[in-house]
């Protein structure tokens, strides 16, 4: 038998300024799942992570909270802890990136860097907020466009005409923050010398340690030549300071990945059978996985491995990349009720619901998965409990009232516990590789196998035959064992369910290789239900819940107009001078697209005739698919005041008519009418 691994294994830092939702959730799930397995197999598989606890946005909302920065990372990390927990999520560490091992391995890797010639300095010009007496990262300035002369966009790019440009190009430029006109001001800035680790990244990005898309995408970057990494802010700053230079801060990405290593330093300093540098130094024969979403590649795949290496640390043995999750084939919403936080999910549904369903979907890609809130309640009810809970159900009573609960020595069918055996390699394969939704598949696939046995022996028909008690038993007992084989399967997904049936097979926690063996001559415990059916009402409570949770921000949106649908049936009367006043027009719409951020909007560009206009249309619930929209002609308010919103401007507006959701209709003219008619 092989030697058990060494394995070190880390989720993404969650941001410690909101609540853990759904789609953080995937990662933590995803990861937790292939550490179990990794334990189930032998294996010395250890699972740290912290919350990420500095910059600007930390120190904004503690002072807006009027709470220190350190009581609101207390605060945030005791939430998620819970969150997680209940999730079943299982750290062996759960740290945080404000903590002494942090400070002092940030500190030593930065003077490593610095030593040896990887740290540039220069000074960098950027507004300054002369009210708050701090420098603007480019999400706290505002200003118009300098390409489209929109208004009201942030300092990096535009959300209408999609132009990028530097914080400097804004014209009328304003601080988001304290609304004061920001100056220009010098200061100086510590670079990491990125290109100096050219050769190795592209060696090492390119050596099995990423998935192949990944790797492609990588070697763009790589290709069109790196640039050096602004690795400081000035104060004030919630973060760690530089050494040897006051006022100057780690950027809360140069520390956040050292953050791995700390909250493994402040295990080992807990537990003395932990070596530190056995997993961290430059020859360790240890594994070591970060498991993270495909946002967040190039820091984890170009300056993280590039900093290690500069510093003499190991370099990571893979990077498993996920993509993003969306709820009923759409980003999540706060108005459908989609974006669902951990807490509220949990108020109603079982953990180990959303645990199956995402392994059940989880490929080794970066696909994203889309969590469809109907088939999540049918694959559950049919997989877990109409396929495996259904076995064990089906077979304990038997077992009980007619051999005191004790499972004969006989195998009833020893080709179907081969089957079994035979598959399990496969399984093994597809959960190491992180093919949980193959893995799922297969399992499954056995679980029809040990049903449909059942069915066709029939032992509640077996039962009422004289002479066949013996059969019944032999039945039974087979059918309890297969259970027992995909627990063992699917232990590393539902953690809970397996101990439960543990209980009730009266075993000790079962571990991987218990797979190899039959239970016989056995006492069994009394059987309880393993896992019930989701009910489809607590996933509708669930979804209400979540629209109440963001009650507050919705009714802070726009109100009706520019496209928003009054939801006042019987709105104030107005007079017809007022009504005649409308500029009513003929429009066609050449171009209809999404907007990013928006949970409501489409952006159509309208042909009036003799000019072009933008308008933003509360429609997108109606037109999943915005494309069929154009060429097609509609119905436009040409007077209608232009509205500053966030995304852009809104001139006039198009009508629209119905109750809401799916059922909005676009107002249409007959046939043989042209754009830039007035209606009258």
């Amino acid at each position: 038998m092989s030697e058990p691994r060494k394995i070190l294994v880390t989720s993404a830092l969650p941001y410690a300024n909101g609540s853990i939702h759904l789609g953080h959730m995937l990662e933590y799930i995803q990861t937790d799942i292939w550490v179990r397995f990794q334990k189930h197999r032998g294996n010395q598989c250890i699972y740290v992570c912290a919350d990420d606890a500095h910059g600007s946005a930390i120190m904004l909302r503690a002072e807006k909270e009027g709470i220190t920065a350190q009581q609101l990372i207390d605060n945030v990390k005791a939430e998620h802890s819970a969150d997680f927990a209940a999730f079943l999520v299982n750290f062996d560490n759960f740290h945080s990136t404000h903590s002494e091992e942090n400070r002092e391995l940030s500190t030593s890797i930065y003077l490593a860097l610095r030593d040896k010639g990887h740290i540039a300095t220069r000074s960098v010009t950027q507004y300054f907020d002369p009210e708050k007496g701090m420098f603007l990262a480019d999400r706290f300035i505002k200003g118009t466009c300098p390409k489209c002369g929109t208004e009201d966009q942030y300092g990096d790019n535009c959300e209408k005409c999609g132009a990028t440009y530097a914080p400097t190009e804004l014209k009328n430029p304003r601080s988001a923050i304290s609304g004061a006109v920001p100056v220009l001001k010098d200061s100086k800035h510590f670079f990491f010398k990125l290109p100096d680790f050219q050769a190795m990244l592209q060696t090492w990005t390119r050596s099995g340690t990423l998935q192949d898309a990944v790797a492609n995408k990588i070697a763009e970057w790589l290709d069109s030549g790196l640039q050096e990494w602004d690795i400081s802010r000035d104060a004030p700053y919630f973060g760690f300071e530089i050494p040897d230079e006051p006022g100057k801060y780690f950027y809360v990405w140069l520390d956040a990945p050292i953050g791995y290593m700390a909250s493994f330093k402040n295990l080992c300093n807990r537990t003395p059978e932990l070596d530190f540098d056995s997993f961290w130094n430059k020859n360790s024969t240890a594994e070591l996985y970060h498991f993270i979403g495909k946002d967040i590649v190039n820091f984890h795949a170009l300056f993280w491995p590039a900093m290690l290496e500069g510093a003499g640390y190991r370099k990571p043995t893979g990077i498993n990349v996920h993509g993003y999750l969306t709820v009923n084939g759409q980003k999540m919403s706060k108005s459908r009720g989609t974006f669902i936080k951990a807490r509220t999910y949990l108020d109603h549904l079982s953990p180990e619901y959303l645990r199956y369903y995402y392994a059940a979907k989880l490929s080794r890609g970066v696909d994203d998965l889309d969590l469809n809130l109907e088939d999540f309640v049918q694959k559950v009810n049919s997989d877990l409990v109409g396929k495996v809970v259904n076995i064990a159900s089906r077979c304990a009573g038997f077992i009980h009232k007619g051999n005191a609960g004790v499972l004969v020595a006989e195998n009833a069918a020893p080709e179907l516990t081969e089957a079994f055996l035979a598959a399990t390699p496969s399984i093994a394969d597809a959960y190491e590789a992180r093919d949980f939704a193959r893995a799922m598949r297969e399992i499954m696939a056995l679980a029809d196998r040990a049903n449909a046995y059942i069915a066709d022996k029939a032992p509640w028909a077996l039962a009422k035959q004289e002479g066949k008690q013996d059969e019944v038993q032999a039945v039974c007992a087979l059918g309890i064992n297969l259970f027992r084989q995909l627990v063992i399967l699917l232990k590393p997904v539902l953690p809970t369910l397996a101990a439960d049936a543990e209980a009730f097979l009266n075993v000790a926690p079962l571990s991987w290789d218990d797979h190899k063996t039959l239970l016989a001559n056995h006492q069994l415990n009394a059987f309880q239900p393993l896992i019930t059916r989701i009910d489809p009402k607590a996933v509708e409570a669930m979804t209400e819940a979540s629209k109440e949770d963001l009650a507050s921000s919705e009714a802070t949106a726009a109100p009706a107009g520019n496209g928003e649908l009054s939801k006042d049936p019987l709105a104030a009367e107005i007079g017809f001078d007022a009504f005649a006043a409308v500029d009513l027009r003929i429009a066609l719409i050449e171009k209809c697209e999404f907007v990013e951020g928006a949970d409501k909007l489409l952006r159509l560009t309208l042909d009036i005739g003799d000019a072009k206009r933008n308008v933003f249309s509360g429609i997108k619930s109606a037109y999943p698919d915005p494309s069929k929209l154009e060429g097609r002609l509609t119905l436009y308010v040409a007077n209608l005041a232009a509205r500053k919103m966030k995304f852009g401007v809104s001139e006039g507006m198009v009508l629209a008519a119905g109750p809401g959701g799916e059922e909005i209709y676009l107002l249409s003219p007959d046939s043989g009418a042209k754009p830039g008619q007035r209606v009258k």
